[in-house]
């Protein structure tokens, strides 16, 4: 396990976090965006996502190249410290193609047993959600302060969240529905956002499936570090992506992962 400066990290967090923003912001909702396609089904990436992402890159190769890199658009770089950046310079690029201002950047930093602290950005809105190393706060147009998630303990009171109504497969999508059958209210399409709302205490649950390690480790530090929970649907490690819950607290989480738990096999 590699020693962590969280001063010194937490400084770089913030660099990149600005890098970022800078090159998102350039192109949000102008004129004559264009995004292309990763697969068949609609899966864009627009030029902002690769010059964040190179941006984000250019600031750890002067100030940490001794670190790895895990990253959505240029993949991965090996390093030499025993730490490793996991940095997705848009999630939900198809809001941020949509025009909505729920993307965000991700930023997390990970050694072997898992994310240390991370970041969840949101450069238009000038949010930025913060847990990590005894640190849970955010910045936000009308100041700071604390994170803390909720403390709902019954499913008929949750607030539940996932990005894609169809979740993943139909055995994840029965899933997710057998939890969000029992809550309150239920909503779609926030990406990270929705991670960033239950570390700051609107939120109980995001339940999703088919992540990718770098869609992940940044909420998962920043909603353990505000009280949360995040484990995969079977109570194991959620670090390198697939199923994931995130719940405001334990006893609520041990409620929904009761049940997902079923649709895990």
């Amino acid at each position: 396990m590699a020693t962590v400066d969280y001063d010194e990290m937490w400084r770089v967090a913030h660099d990149l976090a600005d890098a970022a923003r800078s090159e998102t912001l350039a192109l949000f909702r102008a004129p004559g965006l264009t995004a292309e396609s990763k697969s068949s089904d609609y899966d864009p990436v627009t030029e902002a996502d690769r010059a964040a992402e190179r941006a984000m890159r250019d600031v750890l190769a002067k100030q940490r190249p001794q670190d790895a890199i895990l990253a959505e658009e240029y993949g991965n770089q090996a390093g030499t410290s025993g730490l490793t950046w996991v940095l997705d310079p848009i999630d939900g690029t198809r809001g941020y193609v949509a025009g909505t201002p729920t993307w965000g950047t991700l930023i997390a930093l990970s050694d072997d047993s898992g994310p240390k602290l991370g970041i969840i950005d949101q450069p238009y809105i000038n949010e930025r959600f913060c847990g990590g190393g005894e640190r849970a706060d955010y910045m936000g147009p009308q100041g700071g302060g604390p994170l803390a998630t909720r403390a709902t303990t019954e499913l008929s009171d949750a607030v539940v969240f996932t990005t894609f109504p169809e979740v993943g497969s139909a055995q994840e999508r029965a899933g997710f529905e057998a939890v969000a059958s029992q809550a309150r209210l239920v909503r779609f399409g926030m990406d990270c956002y929705a991670y960033a709302l239950v570390a700051s205490g609107q939120v109980d649950l995001v339940i999703e499936a088919g992540l990718q390690p770098y869609d992940i480790q940044a909420p998962i530090a920043v909603v353990e570090a505000a009280g949360g929970v995040v484990t995969d649907w079977q109570g194991g490690s959620a670090a390198m992506g697939g199923r994931a819950v995130a719940a405001s607290n334990p006893v609520i989480h041990a409620k929904a992962l009761e049940i997902l738990s079923r649709f895990a096999g």
